[in-house]
């Protein structure tokens, strides 16, 4: 989990010992001497915030690397983001299943567990089980709770980020406005009994997107993730960064009008995830007389063959394709990734017919339409990237390192 978006160029004295371990983690200078010509800063300077930012255990010295100069001389000293300091715990909620994890900084699992945890039990219960599964996967994993550096969450509901809470969320019953970092921190001290650590929440498509964004395709600067599921959410990557909007609302595809008459979880006729999610593939099926409670059994009897779903899903992938043809020609993405249960073949396929017949060649001459690389581990992934990031953005370095004392 690198930084990839630096502040190097903020001359002098402005230029913190978090640019500089930006920098580092970036790869953009790995050495004292490409740190100078980065920052403008002295040999001395450097040196000065490099030593902050080794007595907090955070970078450390690799192996030499080349000789700069013509004339020989000995090989710079490489420096590296040591990732050994700290783990974070992530987990990825569905209306149904969770999975919860510990995480090195750099994205490694270390322990990880999933079950059955139903939204619908209610924020109190299912955060307070969560607590105690990330007790459980620490002694797993080795590590004492007093490294956790931070919690990421990913959550099947809008998400204001600036407060964490979910906002209206149609399949999130008894969630909406509730102090979800509040009660995790709580819930993470009780089965712990190590200190609150910081909790951050965010919109499950998002984090999927953002986990495989910057674990397969870092050089895409317009990224889009469509997960279809119970529901059918959008998360966008653009210049290595989440696009929420202007309340945590951008991507929430499933409820575009698409002219059917059935009634969605949110209230309103003819939403897409009414139509074309899990859900809605699974009703059908019911209807036909093939048992389907939930997009998981449509997953399941996709990955068995069955005819049924496939058929089903294939056309649920058509109606999905319409709607993104718009998506594609107003964001001009590098890469769509399908994932979530029906992101096989048939509904892949699906997708692709109504695509390219429906978007101008223009808008897709660049397009690559891919399915999942990170699978159900996309969110925990995600989570964990979204940590990292909060915790070691320049301007939060310094602070942590004052509260440190060095």
């Amino acid at each position: 989990m690198t930084g990839r978006r630096g502040r190097a160029g903020r001359s002098g004295s402005q230029t913190s010992a978090g640019d500089l371990l930006e920098l580092v983690r970036s790869g953009r200078a790995v050495t004292r001497g490409a740190l100078q010509q980065a920052t403008g800063l002295s040999r001395a300077t450097v040196g000065q915030r490099l030593d902050r930012l080794f007595r907090a255990g955070w970078l450390r010295e690799g192996a030499g690397g080349p000789v700069d100069s013509p004339l020989g001389g000995r090989p710079s000293i490489t420096l590296e983001f040591d990732d050994s300091h700290a783990v974070v715990l992530a987990a990825d909620l569905e209306t149904r299943h969770a999975r919860a994890a510990v995480l090195t900084l750099t994205g490694e699992l270390l322990a990880e567990h999933s079950g059955t945890l139903a939204i619908q039990d209610g924020p109190e219960a299912v955060l307070g089980e969560l607590g105690h599964w990330f007790a459980e996967l620490l002694e797993k994993a080795g590590h004492r709770a007093q490294e956790v550096c931070g919690i990421g969450l990913a959550v099947p509901g809008p998400v204001d980020s600036a407060t964490g809470r979910v906002v209206q969320p149609p399949i999130m019953p008894g969630w909406d406005g509730y102090d979800i970092r509040g009660r995790l921190a709580r819930a993470f001290t009780e089965h712990t009994g190590a200190p609150a650590v910081p909790v951050l929440v965010d919109n499950d498509a998002n984090l999927m997107a953002y986990g495989e964004q910057r674990t397969a395709f870092p050089d895409c600067s317009a990224f889009v993730l469509v997960k279809v599921s119970t529901g059918i959410g959008a998360g966008v990557v653009v210049d290595g960064s989440i696009y929420r909007g202007v309340d945590g609302g951008a991507g929430d595809i499933g409820h575009i009008r698409v002219g059917a008459k059935a009634l969605c979880r949110c209230g309103s006729y003819g939403c897409l995830a009414a139509v074309a999610s899990g859900g809605a593939v699974a009703r059908r099926l019911v209807e036909a007389g093939v048992p389907a409670a939930s997009g998981s059994d449509v997953r399941d009897l996709l990955a068995a063959g069955h005819p049924e779903a496939a058929a089903l899903a294939r056309e649920a992938g058509r109606t999905v394709g319409d709607v993104l043809a718009t998506v594609v020609t107003l964001l001009n993405p590098g890469v769509l990734m399908i994932a979530g249960d029906l992101a096989g073949t048939p509904f892949l396929t699906g997708v692709r017919e109504l695509l390219y017949q429906r978007a101008l060649p223009r808008s897709t001459a660049h397009l690559e339409v891919v399915t999942s690389r990170l699978g159900e581990r996309a969110g925990l992934i995600g989570a964990g990237a979204l940590v990292v990031e909060h915790l070691y953005a320049p301007e939060r370095v310094e602070e942590r390192l004052l509260a440190l004392g060095v």
